[in-house]
């Protein structure tokens, strides 16, 4: 007689609506008075992955014209790094917004 032993494999859970880490989450930079053209550019291109110089000052150029920029989407947990980073670098930010 052999014995067939079983294995529970548990599948991974979706993060349900009450757990908010599922979705996207934006990194949104807001316009203020303090913080030059150069220095915005320059610390986007130096923290958002894929974000070189002119591109930061394109999204610096739209920061300024409509208030606010998002500047990056995805899991909850590297946006809020990229979130720290940028607050650490003096820009201001809005609140992580889920996507």
């Amino acid at each position: 007689m052999s014995v067939v032993g079983t294995t529970t494999i548990e599948r991974p859970r979706g993060a349900g609506p009450e757990s908010g880490l599922g979705g996207n989450w934006m990194v949104i930079v807001l316009n203020d008075d303090h913080n030059t053209f150069d220095h915005v550019a320059q610390t986007l291109a130096r923290v958002i992955p894929g974000v070189n110089l002119d591109q930061g000052y394109a999204i610096a150029d739209r920061i300024h014209s409509s208030g606010r920029a998002a500047v990056w989407t995805g899991p909850k947990e590297t946006a809020e790094l990229y979130w720290e980073q940028l607050s650490s670098a003096g820009l201001t930010m809005a609140p992580l917004e889920q996507h």
